[in-house]
């Protein structure tokens, strides 16, 4: 299409050129001031069909902030795709966490999905009515190199049960029991689960009350926990529990020794276990209690662990332990097997949680009754992590070992006795309800179910903006705090830049020449979320420094030539 031809006002000069988005823009204001279309098409020598053209679209042109001197609107990427992309990480790196095997498709289902969510709570525009996000793949393969999540990505079918896998591992796990001649005792089994341990039924009244706060931040307060415990059900080893908060505030007010703590107590800003606190766990806690048990019931010293593909769980464990533990073989479960097979998922990390609640309750009970607390003012001012601490201890030491062996059911059905194939737990659930109701809180089983199974559900989305929320916030407060440390030089933004730009060509590399994906995929996650984003993170917050530094620099060189400089205490008008 050719240009159009255009007359400057005032002008007999026909200039050949395609109206740019200022141009548009003044036309768009003067037909809002009451000017009519010949007169504006007299006046700019265009003629009346484009002029109408351009005021069909006048609320996109209006909307559209490009460049000056440009003629055309190209498709701008609304900010809700920003916000679906850091969301979307969140949710991802929470599915990394469970070893679950995500796919582009998977993936791509769950940014619609927080799109949609997103969408109905963001006012509408003419821009973002008109866009429309498909969550392609063109889009797929840019967010993939923008986050650094290059390798972690299944192709093909979304993630599933594998039960022709599930069905084949059983068969391999036997034969190694028989070939080894482990006994139940000998063979153990550990998995992470998130908890939000500040959680009530959604019925409740404190419940209520808290999501009518900004945030409602201590329903979503989370930690995770890694527990364990083998097949014969009589040895549960100490749990190690990672918070975001390394030494919170009621630690320093009661001198918590956290060595003395009933769990293994770690730390990060997004409160997951990392390979390196794993790798602690198992030479400080796991090796040595169960080389102790071992020798304490005259058994063979040799055990089995067996882990699924988590991140956390590194493939070359042996390499990191000494060679006193060399006992320890390990074993992981094929992909997107373990709600099949893993035994701490066969009611037994359900059952934890139930009894927690039921702790939790009981806690509530004799708090309302043997002071004069009330339940609100214990549980908003008084209820802590280091009260949580203790819950865990005590609904872990509840959890029976009929409980534990009959996790093994499906995976080792021969070290279950036939009676216990159903679990014979007892039944918690009526005595939460009963202690919920004798303090005033109005719950039923529903209420109880529902809260147990929320704590493994797939996360919404508006859970996913608080983790992400409480992510960045805590991230930023390490990052203050690391920047203080003495002796650290600030490395230039530029040489971040460069290492941020090299970092994403040995990804490639490794992706495409190291020749176990699993390893190579694992390992550059790791390092990505530990490290890499530290170094993106300065980025921005030095980006953001450098802008705000010259907002203050040019307001106050304004301030200095304005006759009406506001003294301190006084309040601007609007203008």
């Amino acid at each position: 299409m050719a240009p159009k031809k255009i007359k400057k006002a005032g002008s007999s000069a026909v200039i050949r050129q395609r109206p740019t988005i200022e141009l548009k823009k003044e036309i768009i204001a003067k037909y809002e001031r009451g000017m009519h279309v010949s007169d504006i098409a007299r006046e700019y020598g265009i003629s009346k069909s484009t002029i109408s053209t351009i005021l069909k679209k006048k609320e996109q042109v209006k909307e559209a902030n490009v460049s000056k001197g440009m003629t055309i609107i190209t498709k701008q990427r609304p900010q809700i795709i920003d916000e679906v992309e850091k969301l979307l990480l969140v949710y991802i790196n929470e599915k990394q966490l469970e070893g679950a095997s995500i796919s582009e498709a998977f993936i791509s289902e769950k940014a619609l999905q927080i799109y949609e969510d997103l969408k109905k709570k963001t006012p509408q525009t003419s821009a973002l009515s008109d866009f429309v996000f498909k969550a392609s793949r063109g889009w797929f393969e840019k967010f993939k190199h923008r986050t650094g999540i290059h390798s972690i990505i299944r192709h093909g079918e979304a993630a599933s049960s594998d039960k022709a896998g599930a069905e084949k591992f059983i068969l391999e796990f036997k034969k190694i029991i028989e070939e080894e001649s482990y006994v139940p005792q000998q063979v153990f089994n550990a998995d992470e689960t998130g908890l939000f341990w500040k959680k009530m039924p959604n019925k409740t009244y404190i419940t209520k009350e808290e999501k009518a706060l900004p945030g409602h931040k201590p329903m979503k307060d989370r930690l995770t926990l890694l527990l364990c415990g083998n097949a014969s059900g009589d040895f549960k080893l100490k749990p190690l529990l990672v918070y975001h908060s390394d030494n919170p505030r009621v630690f320093k007010k009661h001198n918590v020794i956290k060595q003395k703590l009933p769990v293994m107590w770690r730390s990060n800003s997004k409160a997951w276990v990392t390979r390196q606190f794993f790798v602690e766990w198992v030479t400080e806690v796991f090796a040595p209690a169960v080389k102790e048990y071992l020798e304490k019931n005259n058994l063979p010293l040799k055990c089995l662990l067996l882990l699924d593909n988590a991140p956390a769980h590194p493939p070359n464990i042996d390499e990191y332990l000494e060679e006193e533990f060399d006992f320890i073989q390990v074993r992981y479960l094929p992909p997107n097997t373990t709600p099949l097979l893993q035994p701490m998922d066969q009611q037994v990390i359900s059952n934890f949680k139930k009894l927690y609640t039921k702790a939790l309750f009981r806690k509530c009970f004799d708090i309302t009754n043997d002071t004069n607390l009330t339940l609100k003012e214990f549980w908003k001012n008084h209820f802590n992590i280091l009260n949580c601490v203790h819950l865990i201890d005590n609904a872990w030491n509840q959890v029976t070992y009929r409980n534990m062996n009959a996790g093994w059911r499906k995976l080792w059905p021969d070290c279950v006795p036939e009676r216990d194939f159903e679990g014979f737990e007892p039944e918690i659930v009526d005595e939460i309800v009963s202690l919920g109701q004798s303090t005033g809180l109005e719950v039923d089983n529903n209420d109880v179910e529902e809260l147990v199974e929320e704590h493994s559900n797939e996360l919404t989305t508006e859970e996913l903006q608080h983790l992400q929320a409480e992510q960045e916030k805590n991230l930023a407060e390490d990052m203050s705090s690391e920047g203080e440390e003495e002796g650290k030089e600030e490395v230039p933004s530029s040489v971040i830049k460069e290492m941020c730009a090299k970092w994403g060509e040995l990804q490639l590399f490794v992706e495409k020449s190291f020749p176990n994906s699993a390893v190579g995929s694992r390992s550059l996650n790791m390092f990505n979320d530990n490290v890499m984003s530290y170094y993106r993170k300065v980025l921005q917050k030095r980006q953001k420094q450098q802008t705000l530094d010259k907002f203050f620099s040019s307001t106050s060189k304004r301030q200095r030539t304005s006759p009406d400089v506001l003294m301190e205490g006084d309040s601007p008008s609007k203008q």
